[in-house]
């Protein structure tokens, strides 16, 4: 049995971790405030798809990470999984750049509190939005490699990031290197793409999109954000736990890995193949008056294949069962 810390434990990611830690028998101790912006759920409300509450090892402390920071000392975690950032999406991102930004300061508190209470590794999450935006252009992208971002005095390779997010989460990966350089702190740091998922929250486009496939069944036409020609690379949020419990214990110095499919699917993709789940096929277009972010957003696969983690979940079937799940629960609050 390991003592596990998840901050931001009641978030998208988080609600599907646990699960697994506790399947492995850890004592698991989450802390989060269910804070707005953040897509979390109070486990006193009943996760969507887990109950934690039947677990024993299962330990919640409704309070803001920082504040447990502050008074909680414990020097035996085995492992500390850094989830908690103040994180929505697009509209969330560029309507309040400000609130994001406290993600600076959460992350400026773990570190330092890891430095004190030494856990013996910690599992970071940055973000794709770190990588340079100039390499996202509809006129030149790539599939992003993790060394596109170095913090290497000798040859650093940075660029603009997206938005404060990206920065906070580029500061936050930096942090992470200098704790092992300076402190002797083992840590792993992942980029997670686009995850998507039966229960996240509705800010985020992929949710958002499938239900309103699922409100509007039937209509001749359906309309997404942007031009709808932006593409995301989907990667189911149970691929991105299993990437991370497969890899985490490969990595130490800070070092960071794409969570990612390598595969690059349209708006306009997307909510075709909501809407086929449906039954219908509707013409899709793009709502130019919305925000698009940039043009293509994909991560390379190489270094994950060779840790031994490619992503499972074909996007059709993570679409199907996302369609399913938001279609009863509709149904269900209907009734």
């Amino acid at each position: 049995m390991a003592k596990v810390l998840v901050t931001g434990a009641a978030g998208f990611v988080g609600r599907h971790l646990i699960p697994r830690l506790l399947e492995r028998g850890d004592e698991v101790h989450a802390v989060d405030n269910v804070a707005p912006l953040t897509g979390a759920i109070d486990p006193d409300e009943g996760w969507p798809l887990f109950e934690p509450r039947d677990h024993s090892e299962f330990h919640f402390s409704r309070r803001d990470c920082r504040s447990f920071f502050e008074e909680r000392k414990d020097r035996d975690f085995d492992y500390a999984f850094h989830l908690a950032a103040i994180v929505g999406g697009r509209a969330v991102i560029e309507a309040n750049p400000l609130a994001v930004a406290e993600d600076l300061g959460i992350d400026a508190a773990y570190w330092k509190w890891a430095a004190e209470a030494r856990p013996a590794k910690t599992v970071c999450f940055s973000s794709s939005a770190a990588y340079p935006i100039g390499l996202q252009r509809p006129e030149h992208y790539v599939l992003l490699e993790e060394h596109l971002i170095s913090f290497s005095g000798e040859a650093p390779v940075l660029g603009m990031p997206d938005l404060s997010y990206g920065w906070a989460k580029l500061t936050h990966e930096y942090l992470g290197r200098l704790a092992y350089e300076r402190h002797g702190l083992a840590s792993v740091t992942y980029r997670p793409f686009s995850g998507y998922g039966e229960d996240q929250d509705l800010t985020y486009p992929f949710p958002s999109i499938c239900r309103r496939a699922i409100e509007q069944q039937g209509a001749a036409e359906l309309v997404v954000w942007g031009s709808g020609d932006q593409m995301r690379d989907f990667i189911h949020v149970d691929d991105c736990v299993e990437g991370v419990l497969s890899t985490m214990d490969s990595i130490d110095d800070g070092d960071a890995l794409n969570l990612s499919t390598g595969i690059y699917t349209s708006m306009k993709q997307l909510a075709a193949a909501a809407a086929a789940v449906c039954g219908y096929q509707p013409e899709v277009r793009g709502m130019s008056d919305r925000p698009e972010g940039v043009f293509a957003r994909g991560g390379d696969t190489t270094k994950q294949a060779e840790l031994g983690f490619v992503a499972s979940t074909p996007l059709a079937d993570g679409v199907r069962r996302a369609v399913e799940h938001l279609d009863s629960t509709r149904s269900a609050a209907r009734s």
